[in-house]
């Protein structure tokens, strides 16, 4: 104990010390007795450990065969040695990635501005899209080409191409372009309503609109999100992939290589970090077969009028109104004109429930299906009227 004492706390000195008291003249007759090599007692000791560890693996293994791993009866992959072993994904990230770079595009666009002199000038923007067909379909959100007077293409070979665009739709804000190319690489479209939070999320896209190609990945963090994206209601996915400006219209792909959303925004601050939106694949491909075929999305209720939101008492001057609110600014549908709604009326209630933005009105709106009536209780100067209107498919005149 005194030799310990004296050399603990000094690695240097510990092993002479136990090799001074092994060979003490007290210790020689039981050291003959009971002799154990330095090598032999190492190779012991690894046999053990390899045994112990063997006996460990086999009886995790066995308790999970009888019990199921987990009490909750979901299947739970437990090798947490990387993201694709630790979501259960069929492929590796590289797999996915060479499955879909060339299926990914960078978009560029030029818009002519206006200033208040009358002078006009030209600004850019970058974003993402995915290739849905072979003959040259794009698909990408409509706040990446909205208002743009140009756009143009960057395949993932370097060619760049100019765009022509098919067909939008700003509620569920996605756009349909093509470019002049046969033989292109198409996504294979996923199923969204199949997904669980957890599962692997592999975003490509164009962030920053200079780093085309760029994967990043992550795991679906939430499924039906309700989100609020420029006044418009959105029901999206959320990733916990990076996403970054330029990410827009890009693809999120499942353990499978199959595209399971359109990346669409971002939440951003000092206090927030790893939260991405993407409207999910039966969005999009819904969406996008409506937008070619017809050029606007079918079968979406609508009032047949354009209302605006005015939320302040300047904007309620501007407007010649003195009340802020939800107002008709035009009235577009034939059954909205019959109902006798007109421009200027204040609208202050749907079906008895008290209309808060124009947000409200539209979900309330869109509950609904092509054919119903809904009772509109509007303000019209010092009177208050209820008006029942019929509502009809929504479309670029409604």
């Amino acid at each position: 104990m005194d030799d310990w004492n004296k050399f603990s706390g000094n690695t240097d000195n510990f092993e002479e010390s136990t090799h001074r008291a092994a060979y003490s003249p007290e210790n020689i007759k039981a050291k003959k007795e009971k002799f154990v090599t330095k090598k032999a007692f190492i190779i012991t000791l690894i046999i053990a450990m390899i045994f112990s560890a063997l006996l460990g693996a086999g009886g995790f293994a066995l308790a999970s065969n009888f019990f199921g791993g987990t009490s909750s009866g979901k299947n739970i992959n437990s090798t947490n040695f990387n993201l694709t072993k630790a979501t259960g994904s069929e492929l590796s990230i590289q797999e996915i990635v060479a499955k879909n770079e060339n299926s990914v595009v960078a978009i560029t666009t030029e818009s002519v501005s206006t200033d208040t002199w009358a002078r006009q000038y030209v600004t850019n923007g970058a974003g993402s899209g995915v290739v849905y067909s072979e003959d040259g379909y794009i698909l990408t959100n409509n706040h990446v080409i909205e208002g743009a007077s140009t756009i143009n293409v960057t395949l993932n070979d370097g060619s760049t191409h100019e765009a022509a665009l098919v067909a939008a739709d700003s509620q569920s804000d996605i756009a349909v372009i093509k470019i002049d190319v046969k033989g292109l690489t198409p996504v294979t479209i996923g199923d969204s309503t199949a997904l669980s939070v957890g599962d692997l999320s592999v975003v490509i896209g164009n962030p920053l609109g200079t780093l085309a190609g760029t994967a990043t990945e992550g795991i679906i963090s939430g499924l039906e999100r309700e989100i609020t994206l420029e006044g418009k209601s959105m029901t999206l996915l959320q990733i916990s992939a990076s996403v970054n400006p330029g990410n827009s219209g890009g693809g999120v792909f499942d353990q499978h290589g199959s595209l399971i959303g359109l990346v669409v925004a971002k939440s951003s601050g000092s206090d927030v970090e790893g939260l991405g939106f993407a409207i999910p694949s039966a969005t999009v491909k819904q969406v996008a077969d409506s937008l070619i075929k017809d050029g606007y999305v079918t079968g979406r209720p609508a009032a047949g009028i354009t209302i605006v939101d005015l939320t302040s008492a300047s904007e309620a001057m501007k407007y010649g109104v003195s009340v802020t609110g939800v107002y008709i600014k035009d009235v577009t549908g034939d059954n909205a004109k019959e109902a006798g709604l007109q421009a200027g009326d204040l609208v202050y209630m749907i079906d008895g429930k008290q209309v808060t933005s124009s947000d409200m009105l539209v979900r309330e709106i869109q509950k609904h299906k092509v054919g119903d009536t809904v009772k509109l209780t509007i303000v019209r100067g010092e009177d208050m009227k209820e008006i029942q209107v019929t509502l009809q498919e929504a479309n670029a005149n409604n």
